[in-house]
């Protein structure tokens, strides 16, 4: 009888829920700067997109609403094409011709409404763009020399009054998987009672895996000033059609919130339930 009076009570008990918020703090000091510059990246893993082009667009965006630092229009570079294949940069890290704007030294910059094609070979055929030989983490390593190439960034940061340079590489590339997964499903039992249950089956899976590493360079000095790498990825079932773009944009949402909290104080909106 207490126990039942007791339920009773707790279940009349006034609750009601008000709004929090957690302020998280910005990894880097940015306060020496008053412009940031999303310059490009090195990119590859799929033909479907260019990653260069759509990070930068994404990044751009994001900063002009969400960061104090005015965002700097201009030609997305073809970071790919000024490193080329790592031959022409020397081994105390400066490139033998350093163009430091979009146009220079006879490189024609990614225009931003269409990405570059392979130059036509002998054949007439379009050679294979440098971006279409990046498929994995590693193949990005033969370009790590043009980011600590500080004459380059000095000289581009020049350009644009010494802005905060965002660049690095993108990684997006499909995947495939098989394996046995955990999934549930509902069960009946013989009264009709309801009940889901976890099952193992064998299935086959696609999808798409991002891979960015943002590095901001102080366009002051040419120095690196930080950098931060994510992973993520997605996986849909084998029969399930999903466009590129989409994944792109499913995967940089989670993304998105780690970069800006890099420049910006970011806050974490929520609820919390108080009873009267």
């Amino acid at each position: 009888m207490l126990l039942a009076c007791g339920l009773l009570v707790a279940g009349c008990t006034d609750y009601y829920e008000i709004p929090i918020e957690t302020p998280i703090q910005p990894k880097m000091d940015v306060t020496g700067f008053q412009r940031v510059l999303v310059a490009g990246f090195i990119a590859g893993g799929t033909e479907d997109l260019d990653p260069n082009l759509e990070t930068v667009r994404l990044l751009r965006s994001q900063l002009r609403t969400k960061s104090p630092l005015r965002v700097i229009e201009a030609e997305v570079l073809p970071l790919v094409e000024i490193a080329g294949d790592g031959k022409e940069i020397k081994e105390n890290g400066a490139t033998a011709n350093t163009p430091s704007a979009p146009g220079a030294a006879g490189l024609t910059p990614i225009n931003a409404s269409a990405p570059a094609d392979g130059r036509p070979q002998a054949n007439g055929k379009p050679a294979p763009s440098l971006e279409s030989q990046i498929k994995t983490e590693k193949d990005f390593q033969k370009y790590d020399k043009i980011f600590a190439d500080v004459s380059y960034w000095k000289k581009l940061g020049e350009e644009y009054q010494n802005p905060l340079i965002v660049t690095g590489t993108v990684l997006f590339a499909p995947q495939q998987t098989a394996g046995f997964v955990t999934r549930e499903q509902e069960v009946f039992d013989a009264t009709g009672r309801r009940r889901v249950i976890p099952i193992r089956a064998y299935m086959e899976r696609k999808g798409f895996m991002l891979i960015p590493k943002f590095i901001f360079i102080d366009g002051r000095t040419g120095a690196t000033l930080y950098s931060e790498t994510f992973r993520e990825e997605v996986l849909y079932n084998a029969q399930q059609n999903t466009p590129a773009l989409s994944s792109y944009f499913e995967l940089m949402d989670r993304v998105i919130p780690s970069f800006l909290s890099t420049l910006s104080a970011q806050k974490i909106r929520g609820t919390r339930v108080l009873l009267k």
